[in-house]
Protein backbone atom coordinates (compact mmCIF):
# COMPACT_ATOMS: atom_id res chain seq x y z
CA UNK A 1 0.00 0.00 0.00
CA UNK A 2 1.29 3.45 -0.89
CA UNK A 3 1.56 6.09 1.80
CA UNK A 4 -0.04 9.49 1.46
CA UNK A 5 2.09 12.58 1.71
CA UNK A 6 1.85 16.29 1.02
CA UNK A 7 2.16 17.41 -2.58
CA UNK A 8 5.34 19.12 -3.69
CA UNK A 9 4.95 22.81 -4.46
CA UNK A 10 4.46 23.69 -8.11
CA UNK A 11 4.77 26.81 -10.20
CA UNK A 12 1.61 28.92 -10.17
CA UNK A 13 0.87 30.31 -13.64
CA UNK A 14 -1.83 32.86 -14.50
CA UNK A 15 -3.13 33.85 -17.88
CA UNK A 16 -4.87 37.22 -18.27
CA UNK A 17 -7.06 38.45 -21.12
CA UNK A 18 -7.98 42.15 -20.79
CA UNK A 19 -8.74 45.23 -22.92
CA UNK A 20 -6.27 47.73 -21.44
CA UNK A 21 -2.95 47.88 -19.61
CA UNK A 22 -4.64 49.74 -16.74
CA UNK A 23 -7.05 46.86 -16.06
CA UNK A 24 -4.26 44.29 -16.39
CA UNK A 25 -2.00 46.16 -13.95
CA UNK A 26 -4.82 46.46 -11.38
CA UNK A 27 -5.72 42.77 -11.65
CA UNK A 28 -2.07 41.73 -11.52
CA UNK A 29 -1.60 43.90 -8.42
CA UNK A 30 -4.43 42.07 -6.68
CA UNK A 31 -2.90 38.71 -7.63
CA UNK A 32 0.58 39.67 -6.39
CA UNK A 33 -0.89 40.89 -3.10
CA UNK A 34 -2.40 37.44 -2.66
CA UNK A 35 0.25 35.14 -4.19
CA UNK A 36 3.46 37.16 -3.95
CA UNK A 37 5.74 38.56 -6.62
CA UNK A 38 5.96 37.24 -10.15
CA UNK A 39 9.22 36.00 -11.60
CA UNK A 40 8.30 35.94 -15.30
CA UNK A 41 5.85 37.83 -17.49
CA UNK A 42 5.14 36.99 -21.12
CA UNK A 43 5.20 40.02 -23.37
CA UNK A 44 1.72 41.30 -24.26
CA UNK A 45 0.14 40.14 -27.52
CA UNK A 46 -3.28 40.47 -29.13
CA UNK A 47 -5.36 37.44 -28.26
CA UNK A 48 -8.11 38.83 -30.51
CA UNK A 49 -5.98 39.26 -33.62
CA UNK A 50 -3.90 36.11 -33.24
CA UNK A 51 -6.40 33.60 -31.86
CA UNK A 52 -10.01 34.62 -31.24
CA UNK A 53 -12.23 37.65 -30.77
CA UNK A 54 -14.45 35.54 -28.46
CA UNK A 55 -13.91 37.83 -25.45
CA UNK A 56 -14.00 41.21 -27.24
CA UNK A 57 -17.66 42.13 -26.72
CA UNK A 58 -17.57 41.18 -23.04
CA UNK A 59 -14.27 42.98 -22.44
CA UNK A 60 -15.45 46.04 -24.37
CA UNK A 61 -12.46 46.02 -26.70
CA UNK A 62 -9.62 44.04 -28.17
CA UNK A 63 -8.55 41.14 -25.96
CA UNK A 64 -4.89 41.43 -25.00
CA UNK A 65 -3.01 38.52 -23.45
CA UNK A 66 -0.25 38.07 -20.89
CA UNK A 67 0.83 35.06 -18.87
CA UNK A 68 2.81 35.32 -15.64
CA UNK A 69 4.43 32.92 -13.21
CA UNK A 70 4.80 33.49 -9.49
CA UNK A 71 8.06 33.12 -7.58
CA UNK A 72 6.68 31.07 -4.70
CA UNK A 73 5.89 27.40 -5.24
CA UNK A 74 2.30 26.54 -4.30
CA UNK A 75 0.51 23.36 -3.23
CA UNK A 76 -1.33 22.19 -6.39
CA UNK A 77 -4.23 20.86 -4.31
CA UNK A 78 -5.23 24.55 -3.96
CA UNK A 79 -6.08 24.83 -7.67
CA UNK A 80 -9.85 24.99 -7.16
CA UNK A 81 -9.56 27.53 -4.33
CA UNK A 82 -7.33 29.73 -6.45
CA UNK A 83 -9.75 29.57 -9.40
CA UNK A 84 -12.65 30.46 -7.10
CA UNK A 85 -10.61 33.46 -5.91
CA UNK A 86 -9.73 34.59 -9.46
CA UNK A 87 -13.41 34.26 -10.41
CA UNK A 88 -14.31 36.62 -7.55
CA UNK A 89 -11.73 39.12 -8.79
CA UNK A 90 -13.18 38.85 -12.30
CA UNK A 91 -16.60 39.71 -10.80
CA UNK A 92 -15.11 42.78 -9.12
CA UNK A 93 -13.94 43.92 -12.57
CA UNK A 94 -17.35 43.29 -14.17
CA UNK A 95 -20.09 45.63 -15.31
CA UNK A 96 -23.43 45.12 -17.06
CA UNK A 97 -21.62 44.01 -20.25
CA UNK A 98 -19.59 41.37 -18.42
CA UNK A 99 -16.03 40.80 -17.25
CA UNK A 100 -13.27 43.26 -18.01
CA UNK A 101 -10.58 40.70 -17.25
CA UNK A 102 -10.35 36.94 -17.64
CA UNK A 103 -7.92 35.27 -15.23
CA UNK A 104 -7.00 31.61 -15.68
CA UNK A 105 -4.74 30.04 -13.05
CA UNK A 106 -2.78 26.89 -13.59
CA UNK A 107 0.03 24.78 -12.19
CA UNK A 108 3.26 23.67 -13.80
CA UNK A 109 5.21 20.65 -12.63
CA UNK A 110 8.30 19.22 -14.31
CA UNK A 111 6.10 17.25 -16.72
CA UNK A 112 2.82 19.08 -17.25
CA UNK A 113 0.75 22.25 -17.26
CA UNK A 114 -2.72 22.15 -15.71
CA UNK A 115 -5.28 24.94 -16.14
CA UNK A 116 -8.33 25.50 -13.95
CA UNK A 117 -11.72 26.17 -15.52
CA UNK A 118 -15.44 26.23 -14.83
CA UNK A 119 -16.19 24.74 -18.25
CA UNK A 120 -17.38 21.16 -17.89
CA UNK A 121 -16.47 18.62 -20.56
CA UNK A 122 -15.39 15.00 -20.74
CA UNK A 123 -11.62 15.50 -20.59
CA UNK A 124 -11.65 17.83 -17.56
CA UNK A 125 -11.35 16.50 -14.02
CA UNK A 126 -13.80 17.80 -11.39
CA UNK A 127 -12.06 19.26 -8.35
CA UNK A 128 -14.76 20.95 -6.24
CA UNK A 129 -17.47 23.60 -6.32
CA UNK A 130 -17.83 23.56 -10.10
CA UNK A 131 -14.09 23.90 -10.76
CA UNK A 132 -12.33 21.52 -13.14
CA UNK A 133 -8.69 20.88 -13.98
CA UNK A 134 -7.43 20.35 -17.48
CA UNK A 135 -4.15 18.83 -18.59
CA UNK A 136 -3.29 21.49 -21.17
CA UNK A 137 0.27 20.53 -22.10
CA UNK A 138 2.74 17.85 -21.09
CA UNK A 139 6.52 17.93 -21.32
CA UNK A 140 8.25 14.99 -23.00
CA UNK A 141 11.43 14.43 -25.01
CA UNK A 142 12.60 17.99 -24.38
CA UNK A 143 9.49 19.79 -25.60
CA UNK A 144 5.94 20.78 -24.71
CA UNK A 145 3.33 18.48 -26.27
CA UNK A 146 -0.20 19.49 -27.05
CA UNK A 147 -3.40 17.53 -26.67
CA UNK A 148 -6.44 17.67 -28.96
CA UNK A 149 -8.05 20.29 -26.67
CA UNK A 150 -5.01 22.45 -25.99
CA UNK A 151 -5.87 26.12 -26.51
CA UNK A 152 -4.25 27.53 -29.64
CA UNK A 153 -2.29 30.20 -27.78
CA UNK A 154 -0.77 27.54 -25.51
CA UNK A 155 0.28 25.66 -28.66
CA UNK A 156 2.18 28.70 -29.94
CA UNK A 157 5.95 28.92 -30.01
CA UNK A 158 6.01 32.15 -27.97
CA UNK A 159 3.92 30.71 -25.13
CA UNK A 160 5.81 27.42 -25.09
CA UNK A 161 9.14 29.28 -25.10
CA UNK A 162 7.89 31.28 -22.09
CA UNK A 163 6.75 28.08 -20.34
CA UNK A 164 10.14 26.47 -20.98
CA UNK A 165 11.83 29.41 -19.24
CA UNK A 166 9.41 29.08 -16.29
CA UNK A 167 10.01 25.31 -16.19
CA UNK A 168 13.78 25.84 -16.04
CA UNK A 169 13.35 28.14 -13.02
CA UNK A 170 10.96 25.64 -11.43
CA UNK A 171 13.49 22.83 -11.81
CA UNK A 172 16.17 25.05 -10.23
CA UNK A 173 13.82 25.81 -7.32
CA UNK A 174 13.21 22.08 -6.84
CA UNK A 175 16.94 21.41 -6.84
CA UNK A 176 17.47 24.14 -4.20
CA UNK A 177 14.88 22.36 -2.05
CA UNK A 178 16.60 19.01 -2.58
CA UNK A 179 13.73 17.63 -4.67
CA UNK A 180 15.02 15.67 -7.63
Amino acid sequence: MGMTEAFEGEKLIMGFIYPSDEIYRKALGIMTERFGPIDFELEEFSFSKEYSSYYDSELGGEGLRRIVSFEKLVDPSLQADIKIYTNSVELDFSDEAGRKVNIDPGFMSHGRLLLATTKKTGFRIPLKDGIYSELTLFYARGDWRKLPWTYRDYQSEKVQKFLTKVRKKYLAQRAELGII
